[in-house]
Protein backbone atom coordinates (compact mmCIF):
# COMPACT_ATOMS: atom_id res chain seq x y z
CA UNK A 1 0.00 0.00 0.00
CA UNK A 2 1.48 3.22 -0.80
CA UNK A 3 1.67 5.71 1.98
CA UNK A 4 1.44 9.12 1.77
CA UNK A 5 5.03 9.18 3.44
CA UNK A 6 6.69 6.80 0.60
CA UNK A 7 9.85 7.64 -0.07
CA UNK A 8 10.04 7.21 -3.93
CA UNK A 9 14.00 8.33 -4.14
CA UNK A 10 16.76 6.32 -5.43
CA UNK A 11 20.34 7.01 -5.21
CA UNK A 12 21.75 6.63 -8.81
CA UNK A 13 20.30 7.04 -12.54
CA UNK A 14 21.43 3.62 -13.07
CA UNK A 15 19.27 2.23 -10.18
CA UNK A 16 16.40 4.47 -11.35
CA UNK A 17 16.45 2.74 -14.82
CA UNK A 18 16.64 -0.34 -13.83
CA UNK A 19 13.71 -1.71 -15.00
CA UNK A 20 14.08 -0.82 -18.76
CA UNK A 21 14.01 -4.08 -21.21
CA UNK A 22 14.32 -3.76 -25.11
CA UNK A 23 11.50 -3.62 -26.99
CA UNK A 24 9.87 -0.74 -24.44
CA UNK A 25 7.93 2.26 -25.42
CA UNK A 26 9.48 5.26 -23.88
CA UNK A 27 7.45 8.47 -23.20
CA UNK A 28 9.86 11.18 -22.70
CA UNK A 29 9.22 14.65 -21.73
CA UNK A 30 10.72 17.75 -23.17
CA UNK A 31 10.26 20.53 -26.07
CA UNK A 32 13.10 20.34 -28.00
CA UNK A 33 16.06 20.09 -26.08
CA UNK A 34 14.02 22.64 -22.89
CA UNK A 35 13.04 20.76 -20.37
CA UNK A 36 14.45 17.56 -21.19
CA UNK A 37 15.68 14.49 -18.46
CA UNK A 38 18.75 15.25 -19.49
CA UNK A 39 20.38 12.65 -16.92
CA UNK A 40 18.21 10.00 -17.46
CA UNK A 41 18.67 10.24 -21.23
CA UNK A 42 21.96 9.68 -21.38
CA UNK A 43 21.63 6.70 -18.55
CA UNK A 44 19.02 5.18 -20.95
CA UNK A 45 22.45 4.76 -23.46
CA UNK A 46 24.43 3.71 -20.93
CA UNK A 47 21.68 1.00 -19.55
CA UNK A 48 22.23 -0.38 -23.37
CA UNK A 49 18.50 -1.53 -23.93
CA UNK A 50 17.33 -1.12 -27.51
CA UNK A 51 15.18 -1.56 -30.09
CA UNK A 52 12.59 1.19 -28.59
CA UNK A 53 10.20 3.07 -29.65
CA UNK A 54 10.50 6.78 -28.73
CA UNK A 55 7.28 9.22 -27.83
CA UNK A 56 8.32 12.34 -28.02
CA UNK A 57 7.85 15.80 -29.11
CA UNK A 58 11.03 15.73 -31.14
CA UNK A 59 14.26 13.63 -31.14
CA UNK A 60 16.35 16.19 -30.06
CA UNK A 61 18.88 17.99 -31.97
CA UNK A 62 22.16 19.51 -32.60
CA UNK A 63 23.31 16.04 -31.51
CA UNK A 64 21.93 16.77 -27.82
CA UNK A 65 19.40 15.31 -26.17
CA UNK A 66 17.23 12.24 -27.87
CA UNK A 67 19.23 12.44 -30.59
CA UNK A 68 22.14 10.32 -28.94
CA UNK A 69 19.61 7.89 -28.68
CA UNK A 70 19.15 7.80 -32.86
CA UNK A 71 23.41 7.94 -33.20
CA UNK A 72 23.58 4.53 -30.19
CA UNK A 73 21.61 2.99 -32.77
CA UNK A 74 18.72 1.99 -30.10
CA UNK A 75 15.49 3.42 -31.47
CA UNK A 76 13.51 1.51 -33.93
CA UNK A 77 10.58 3.63 -33.96
CA UNK A 78 9.82 7.24 -33.00
CA UNK A 79 6.45 9.05 -32.21
CA UNK A 80 6.71 12.84 -32.92
CA UNK A 81 4.99 16.35 -33.89
CA UNK A 82 8.34 18.09 -35.31
CA UNK A 83 11.53 16.55 -36.94
CA UNK A 84 13.15 20.41 -38.01
CA UNK A 85 17.23 20.59 -38.45
CA UNK A 86 17.66 17.09 -35.98
CA UNK A 87 19.99 15.57 -39.18
CA UNK A 88 20.16 12.28 -36.89
CA UNK A 89 16.59 11.60 -37.56
CA UNK A 90 16.43 12.99 -41.06
CA UNK A 91 19.64 10.25 -41.88
CA UNK A 92 18.12 7.29 -39.63
CA UNK A 93 14.35 7.57 -41.32
CA UNK A 94 16.46 7.70 -44.89
CA UNK A 95 18.48 5.02 -44.37
CA UNK A 96 15.16 2.65 -42.96
CA UNK A 97 16.89 2.30 -39.72
CA UNK A 98 14.30 3.87 -37.69
CA UNK A 99 9.97 4.62 -38.68
CA UNK A 100 8.81 7.72 -38.11
CA UNK A 101 5.00 8.73 -37.18
CA UNK A 102 4.12 11.90 -36.96
CA UNK A 103 1.58 13.77 -35.21
CA UNK A 104 0.29 17.54 -34.73
CA UNK A 105 1.76 18.66 -31.89
CA UNK A 106 -1.88 19.31 -30.06
CA UNK A 107 -2.88 15.99 -30.55
CA UNK A 108 0.39 14.25 -29.36
CA UNK A 109 -0.11 16.20 -26.07
CA UNK A 110 -4.07 15.02 -26.39
CA UNK A 111 -3.00 11.42 -27.36
CA UNK A 112 -1.35 10.94 -24.05
CA UNK A 113 -3.70 12.75 -21.91
CA UNK A 114 -5.82 10.34 -23.28
CA UNK A 115 -3.68 7.40 -22.22
CA UNK A 116 -3.43 8.50 -18.81
CA UNK A 117 -7.49 9.27 -18.53
CA UNK A 118 -8.34 6.09 -19.11
CA UNK A 119 -9.58 7.31 -22.73
CA UNK A 120 -8.99 4.73 -25.91
CA UNK A 121 -9.81 7.39 -28.49
CA UNK A 122 -11.00 10.87 -29.58
CA UNK A 123 -12.18 12.41 -32.60
CA UNK A 124 -10.35 15.83 -33.39
CA UNK A 125 -10.57 18.27 -36.10
CA UNK A 126 -7.01 18.59 -36.51
CA UNK A 127 -5.92 17.38 -39.67
CA UNK A 128 -9.23 16.92 -41.42
CA UNK A 129 -8.36 17.44 -45.41
CA UNK A 130 -4.58 16.61 -44.85
CA UNK A 131 -2.06 13.67 -45.27
CA UNK A 132 -2.19 13.46 -41.43
CA UNK A 133 -6.01 12.06 -42.13
CA UNK A 134 -5.04 9.48 -44.42
CA UNK A 135 -5.58 5.56 -43.12
CA UNK A 136 -7.89 6.77 -40.07
CA UNK A 137 -11.23 6.68 -39.70
CA UNK A 138 -13.53 9.56 -39.66
CA UNK A 139 -16.32 11.15 -38.40
CA UNK A 140 -19.25 13.54 -39.33
CA UNK A 141 -20.91 15.53 -36.43
CA UNK A 142 -23.09 18.17 -36.18
CA UNK A 143 -21.90 18.83 -40.08
CA UNK A 144 -18.38 18.87 -39.27
CA UNK A 145 -15.60 15.77 -40.68
CA UNK A 146 -13.45 14.57 -37.50
CA UNK A 147 -10.42 12.45 -37.32
CA UNK A 148 -10.32 9.20 -34.86
CA UNK A 149 -6.87 9.56 -33.15
CA UNK A 150 -6.16 6.47 -30.74
CA UNK A 151 -4.46 7.39 -27.01
CA UNK A 152 -0.60 6.74 -26.29
CA UNK A 153 0.47 4.49 -23.46
CA UNK A 154 4.03 3.91 -22.57
CA UNK A 155 6.22 1.18 -20.38
CA UNK A 156 8.24 4.05 -19.37
CA UNK A 157 7.77 8.14 -18.74
CA UNK A 158 11.28 9.88 -18.01
CA UNK A 159 10.24 13.63 -16.45
CA UNK A 160 12.24 16.59 -15.63
CA UNK A 161 10.94 18.54 -12.60
CA UNK A 162 12.20 21.70 -11.08
CA UNK A 163 10.87 20.69 -7.31
CA UNK A 164 10.24 17.28 -5.97
CA UNK A 165 9.00 16.08 -2.59
CA UNK A 166 10.03 12.51 -1.57
CA UNK A 167 6.55 11.00 -2.43
CA UNK A 168 6.66 12.82 -5.87
CA UNK A 169 4.64 15.42 -6.15
CA UNK A 170 6.03 17.63 -8.75
CA UNK A 171 6.22 21.82 -9.85
CA UNK A 172 7.88 22.31 -13.40
CA UNK A 173 9.78 25.11 -14.11
CA UNK A 174 7.74 27.76 -16.83
CA UNK A 175 7.69 26.17 -20.30
CA UNK A 176 9.51 22.60 -19.46
CA UNK A 177 5.37 22.24 -17.79
CA UNK A 178 4.89 20.69 -21.83
CA UNK A 179 4.98 17.38 -22.00
CA UNK A 180 6.09 16.86 -19.14
CA UNK A 181 2.85 15.69 -17.28
CA UNK A 182 0.94 13.84 -20.06
CA UNK A 183 3.72 11.58 -20.32
CA UNK A 184 4.32 10.94 -16.50
CA UNK A 185 0.09 10.04 -16.52
CA UNK A 186 0.51 8.15 -19.98
CA UNK A 187 3.02 5.59 -18.57
CA UNK A 188 3.01 2.74 -16.20
CA UNK A 189 6.30 3.69 -14.75
CA UNK A 190 7.12 7.41 -14.23
CA UNK A 191 10.54 8.07 -13.55
CA UNK A 192 11.77 11.65 -12.57
CA UNK A 193 15.06 13.60 -12.75
CA UNK A 194 14.51 16.75 -10.22
CA UNK A 195 16.17 19.90 -10.01
CA UNK A 196 15.53 20.27 -6.12
CA UNK A 197 14.44 17.59 -3.79
CA UNK A 198 12.59 19.13 -0.70
CA UNK A 199 10.66 17.19 2.24
CA UNK A 200 7.24 16.33 1.94
CA UNK A 201 5.10 19.22 2.59
CA UNK A 202 7.39 21.94 1.38
CA UNK A 203 5.36 22.09 -2.04
CA UNK A 204 2.06 23.81 -1.20
CA UNK A 205 -0.68 21.78 -2.49
CA UNK A 206 -1.56 25.08 -5.04
CA UNK A 207 1.54 24.76 -6.78
CA UNK A 208 1.68 20.73 -7.46
CA UNK A 209 1.62 20.64 -10.93
CA UNK A 210 1.28 16.98 -11.38
CA UNK A 211 0.33 14.45 -8.16
CA UNK A 212 3.19 12.51 -6.77
CA UNK A 213 0.18 9.12 -7.37
CA UNK A 214 1.55 9.11 -10.99
CA UNK A 215 5.49 8.80 -9.86
CA UNK A 216 7.29 5.82 -9.05
CA UNK A 217 11.04 6.79 -9.27
CA UNK A 218 12.76 10.00 -8.38
CA UNK A 219 16.52 10.74 -8.90
CA UNK A 220 18.09 14.20 -7.71
CA UNK A 221 19.82 15.95 -10.41
CA UNK A 222 20.69 19.54 -9.24
CA UNK A 223 23.40 20.33 -12.51
CA UNK A 224 22.08 20.09 -16.02
CA UNK A 225 23.46 21.71 -19.35
CA UNK A 226 20.00 23.21 -20.25
CA UNK A 227 21.38 23.71 -23.94
CA UNK A 228 18.34 26.27 -24.81
CA UNK A 229 18.13 28.41 -21.95
CA UNK A 230 20.20 31.67 -21.90
CA UNK A 231 19.92 34.91 -20.08
CA UNK A 232 20.33 37.44 -22.94
CA UNK A 233 21.06 40.90 -21.64
CA UNK A 234 20.31 44.20 -24.25
CA UNK A 235 22.51 47.37 -22.82
CA UNK A 236 20.02 50.16 -24.26
CA UNK A 237 22.08 52.54 -25.89
CA UNK A 238 22.16 55.95 -25.05
CA UNK A 239 20.85 58.60 -27.76
CA UNK A 240 24.01 61.16 -29.10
Amino acid sequence: MIGRHKDKVVGSIAEALAPLKDGMTILVGGFGLSGNPEALIKGVVERGVRDLTLVSNNAGNLGKGLATWLEAGIIKRVICSYIGGNEALHKAMGSGAVTVEMTPQGTLAERMRAGGAGIPAFFTPTGVGTVVEEGKETKEIDGKRYILEHAIKGDVALVRAQKADRFGNLRFWRTARNFNPVAATAAKLAIVECDQLVPNGVIDPDDVHLSGIFVHKIVHVPEHENAFEFRTVRKREEAR
